[in-house]
C-alpha cells in the first residue's frame, strides 16, 4: 500500500500491526486483544483524518497511484463489455477507451480516460492525455450510440489533453470544441462522473452530462493547482493555497451547482476497496439511468442545453 503524507500516522499503526501478526502463535494468542485495539484505533483515526481533509489533500488522493481507474470500475460494474477502437480518421488513442456494456441488463455505451500502473503501461496511455484522435474515437462512439438509442456513461479521469505540438498540429482544440458541440444535442441521456482528476477542457471534452457527478476524493477545475501556482506566483510552492482558491472539490462544485451529486467512497479512498467504490458508482449510475430515460429526446437536450447555459450566472439583485 501506499500512503500519502498525510496518511503516515495510518501507516505507522498499520506496520505496527503487521509485525504484531508476524509473531503471534495462534495456539496461544495473547497478541489478539493488542491487535484489535490497534485495528479499531486505525478505523478511528482514518475516519478523524478523511474527515477533514483540505483541497490539496484531496487533490492527492485523486491521483493516487492505486486508485481504480476506467477499466477498473468497467470490469466491476458491467455484465458484458465490448471494447471499440479508432476514430476512423488516423489511430487509435490508447488515452481513451470505450465501448457497449450492460450493467444490470440495461445496454449502455461506455467512455472514459485510463490511466497506466507502471512505467509501461503508462507510457502506453499516454499517461491518460488524449491526443485530438482520443476525442474524436469518443465523438465517433457517441453518435454510434445515438443511433441504437443507447445511453452514454462517461468516466472522466485526466491530467489534460496531451498539449504536445503534434496534437495541437492535428487539431487538439477543435476536436474538444466539436464533442461540445455534439454533445449538447446528442439525443439520447449522458451521465457523466469524474473518478479521479477532472483537468481542464481535457476532462471537459467528454464530459458535457445531463447529470453530472464526482465521486468524494475527485477534483475537477479548469486548471491544476500546480499550474495555477505557477502563473501566479511564479512558483509551485503555493499549490496547496491555489488549490483552496480554485474550488475543485466535489463539496464546492456541488455548492457552485456545477454538478448533480457526490458519489461517498470507502473510508480511507477508492484505492482501500475497490468493490465498495464501484458498488457506489453503480448505484448512482443506475438512479441516473433509469431516471434521464423516461425522457424524450428533445427533453434530454433542452435540460442538457439549459444546464450548462445556467452556470455561472450572477445574481445582481440589491446590487
Amino acid at each position: 500500500m501506499n500512503y500519502l503524507d498525510f496518511e503516515k500516522p495510518i501507516a505507522d499503526l498499520e506496520k505496527k500491526i503487521e509485525e504484531l501478526n508476524a509473531i503471534r502463535i495462534p495456539e496461544n494468542d495473547v497478541l489478539r486483544p493488542e491487535i484489535e485495539r490497534l485495528q479499531q484505533r486505525v478505523h478511528e483515526l482514518r475516519v478523524s483524518i478523511f474527515s477533514n481533509l483540505t483541497p490539496w489533500q484531496k487533490v492527492q488522493l485523486a491521483r493516487h497511484p492505486e486508485r481504480p481507474y476506467t477499466l477498473d470500475y468497467i470490469y466491476k460494474i458491467c455484465e458484458h463489455f465490448t471494447e471499440l477502437h479508432g476514430d476512423r480518421k488516423m489511430s487509435d488513442d490508447k488515452a481513451v477507451v470505450g465501448g457497449f456494456a450492460t450493467i444490470d441488463g440495461i445496454s449502455v455505451m461506455i467512455i472514459g480516460q485510463q490511466k497506466g500502473r507502471d512505467t509501461k503501461s503508462r507510457q502506453y496511455r499516454n499517461f491518460g492525455m488524449s491526443n485530438p484522435e482520443g476525442y474524436r474515437k469518443a465523438l465517433r462512439l457517441m453518435k454510434l450510440a445515438e443511433k441504437f438509442d443507447i445511453p452514454v456513461i462517461t468516466l472522466l479521469d485526466t491530467p489534460g489533453a496531451f498539449p504536445g505540438l503534434e496534437a495541437e498540429e492535428r487539431g487538439q482544440a477543435e476536436a474538444i470544441a466539436e464533442n461540445l458541440r455534439e454533445m449538447a444535442v446528442l439525443k439520447v441521456p449522458i451521465v457523466t462522473v469524474v473518478i479521479g482528476e477532472g483537468a481542464s477542457g481535457g476532462a471537459l471534452g467528454i464530459g458535457m452530462g445531463n447529470e453530472v457527478y464526482m465521486m468524494e476524493n475527485t477534483w475537477y477545475s479548469v486548471i491544476s493547482p500546480e499550474s495555477c501556482s505557477s502563473i501566479l506566483w511564479k512558483t509551485w510552492e503555493y499549490k496547496e493555497q491555489a488549490a483552496e482558491a480554485l474550488k475543485l472539490t466535489a463539496t464546492d462544485l456541488m455548492n457552485l451547482k456545477i454538478i448533480d451529486g457526490i458519489i461517498p467512497e470507502p473510508v480511507g479512498g477508492a484505492h482501500r476497496d475497490y468493490d465498495g467504490a464501484a458498488a457506489a458508482l453503480k448505484k448512482q449510475l443506475l438512479e441516473s439511468l433509469r431516471r434521464l430515460k423516461k425522457m424524450s429526446a428533445q427533453e434530454l437536450v433542452d435540460q442538457r442545453i439549459d444546464k450548462y447555459s445556467n452556470m455561472g450566472v450572477v445574481d445582481e439583485t440589491g446590487a
